[in-house]
């Protein structure tokens, strides 16, 4: 076996082109009760066997009349007709039969007796009645081929004398997990170990389309193991998908089983993330190779799983719901590959705004946050701030159009808000919210920011960089910033003296945020050089970033909030309380959004869910400060 040391480049359009130019795609029929076909595509157009409805009907409560009967009757003279001689009494759906013709409401009509009725107006030929074939007339086409059956179309198929339907069967989807380190139960994850949770993802992606997954087994890294599950799978269905392995690793094998079995069509995209991607075809089935990483995997099989999965379904694959939106922060391409951007977007002042998400292909949060993707082109640097990019949508932009946008500093009550509301809260940092908020890129900004000078929090901030606005700063929440240390602080940390010391590493903030505002300038106070700090330079996005790494010993040391202590289980020592308040224009407490986020932290549930994380203080939470 030789193994291929290379992985080429090809445009991501051009790649899909070449492997279905290759793939021979028959969809196969089958014949289905329509009752059960909720969701399953016709393989043929559908014709009425029975009109519908298949008689002449009353369309309303009342009476059936012949309608020359009725001529001449007014107001003033109104037209008097007797019981089975000139009307009967009849209901919605009745059928009406010669030689009544016409139907008045009942609300019309005035009884006189049980056998006389009075009207003061005629009635026309065929009013009120449901003529035969008005709905669906036997031998039109109901549905056409290739169509989505809905819950309506079932009932048209019904009411057009339809039991059985013809659709394309559901194509079986093997999904074959690779690698030596992954496992299936949670039980199983130890250092060296990770869990299954591809598969889980393809399996119910599948199932979406509407496909049949067929899960395998694990296969380690063994060249013969993965061959001969790839051959039995191939062999029981129409569709395989091979899970990691796909680059040209040395415990890479995927690419090579497909070249000795079948034909590589393609091994590597212009695509980031998902550049080792494997389009191959054995004994005429397409066989796929994705990459293994989370959010790659998904991408993969978005852009190219799913359009094989609808040809087989006899369906093309939808076209991309776009929106224009403009961008919160500055993206940066390597411009060898199409990149795709996971953004949370947000409805602010009628303008959409897409703010970028933590990149990396492992980051599958990144996807779970996401209301859209963007791409950069080939060929393209990147984008810039406040540039207007297209955003392919993974919501309805109506969800998105319900959302209180806040871009700043990051605490974990933030969560909580936004489980008590429709919240998109992304984080960047104090300053990056002040900028943001000033661009007007969101509703509300969280910031914490010591005043070096005064010692004050926040409200110098406002004016320096709001001079000449109605401003609202909305009171939130008292906390401890301190030092996250390993359980039992075995280095004995205890200020910003012992961050120089030969056996700690720092766990930092990211500049701008507020956090790191306060760390320099305690480093300043007690002149401190951050070039001796081993981890200085080294950022984290989150108070909880910086409890993981401590936590997971890549860092013995790491300034935060007590919370994030608390939840990983691990110690702290206070160093200073701050204020963590909210910034937005004064105009914007008439929003409904902003009144409910008010409520919110006002709220009973609120603070208690809060005090259950510890280290916070509500003393003024809610209240609003005006600073002009």
């Amino acid at each position: 076996m030789s193994r291929k040391a290379y992985i080429d480049n090809i445009d991501v359009n051009l790649a899909i082109d070449e492997y279905f130019k290759k793939l021979e795609i028959n969809p196969k029929e089958e014949l289905i009760k329509v009752k059960d076909s909720l969701n399953r595509v016709t393989s043929r157009a559908v014709y009425a066997k029975l009109s519908s409805p298949s008689y002449n009907s009353a369309a309303m409560d009342g009476i059936a009349v012949i309608s020359d009967y009725t001529t001449g009757a007014t107001e003033s003279e109104p037209k008097t007709l007797k019981l089975n001689e000139d009307f009967i009494y009849i209901n919605t759906g009745n059928p009406v039969k010669e030689p009544f013709d016409a139907v008045i409401m009942i609300e019309d009509c005035i009884i006189k007796d049980e056998d006389t009725i009075e009207i003061l107006s005629p009635a026309y030929p065929y009013q009120h009645i449901r003529q035969i074939g008005e709905d669906i007339v036997a031998t039109e086409m109901i549905l056409p081929s290739r169509h989505k059956i809905r819950p309506v179309d079932i009932g048209a198929l019904i009411s057009g004398g339809i039991d059985e339907i013809s659709v394309y069967e559901k194509p079986k989807v093997a999904l074959i997990p690779t690698g030596s380190e992954i496992v299936e139960n949670v039980e199983e994850v130890v250092e060296g170990k990770i869990i299954d949770s591809n598969s889980y993802v393809f399996e119910n992606l599948v199932l979406e389309l509407g496909g049949i997954p067929n899960k395998g087994s694990i296969a380690v890294d063994e060249y013969e193991t993965i061959k001969a599950m790839v051959l039995e799978a191939v062999e029981k269905n129409d569709i395989v998908l091979v899970n990691a392995g796909s680059s040209a690793g040395t415990m890479d094998y995927t690419v090579d089983v497909i070249d000795e079995i079948g034909e590589v069509v393609v091994h590597g995209v212009a695509m980031k993330p998902g550049k080792p991607t494997i389009l191959g075809i054995v004994k005429g089935k397409p066989i796929i190779g994705i990459p293994g990483y989370p959010v790659s995997s998904y991408l993969v099989f978005d852009v190219f799983v799913k359009p094989v999965i609808l040809k087989f379904l006899g369906l093309e694959d939808d076209k991309d719901e776009i929106a224009k939106a403009t961008l919160t922060k500055r993206v940066v391409s390597s411009l060898k590959n199409e990149e795709i951007i996971r953004v949370t977007l947000g409805f602010v002042d009628d303008k959409l705004i897409a703010t970028p998400l933590q990149s990396g292909a492992g980051v599958i949060m990144s996807l779970v946050k996401a209301d859209g993707l963007c791409k950069i082109p080939r060929n393209v640097e990147g984008y810039d701030v406040s540039d207007t990019v297209d955003v392919k949508l993974l919501r309805p932009l109506n969800q998105i159009k319900e959302s209180l946008v806040s871009i700043g500093s990051h605490d974990i009550c933030m969560d909580i808000v936004a489980d008590m509301m429709k919240l998109k809260s992304t984080h960047v940092g104090s300053m990056g919210g002040i900028l943001s908020l000033r661009r007007r890129e969101c509703h509300l900004a969280p910031i914490h920011l010591l005043d070096a000078d005064t010692g004050e929090y926040n409200i110098s901030y406002v004016r320096k960089y709001f001079n000449g606005e109605k401003m609202a700063l909305i009171k939130g929440l008292n906390r401890i910033q301190g030092f996250i240390v390993e359980k039992g602080n075995p280095l004995n940390i205890q200020s910003v003296n012992d961050l120089v010391r030969e056996d700690v590493v720092f766990a930092n903030r990211q500049r701008g945020s507020g956090t790191r505002v306060l760390l320099d300038y305690e480093l300043a106070k007690n002149d401190v050089n951050p070039e001796k700090i081993k981890g200085y330079q080294r950022e984290f996005s989150t108070h909880m970033a910086v409890a993981a790494a401590v936590k997971n010993k890549s860092a013995n040391v790491g300034l935060g909030v007590y919370s994030a202590s608390k939840a990983l289980d691990l110690d702290f020592y206070p160093l200073k309380p701050e204020e963590y308040d909210f910034l937005t224009y004064a105009k914007n407490l008439e929003l409904d959004r902003i009144k409910e986020f008010i409520e919110i932290l006002k709220s009973e549930e609120f603070k208690n869910r809060v005090d259950a994380l510890g280290g916070y203080g509500f003393e003024n939470t809610g209240e609003i400060i005006i600073i002009e």
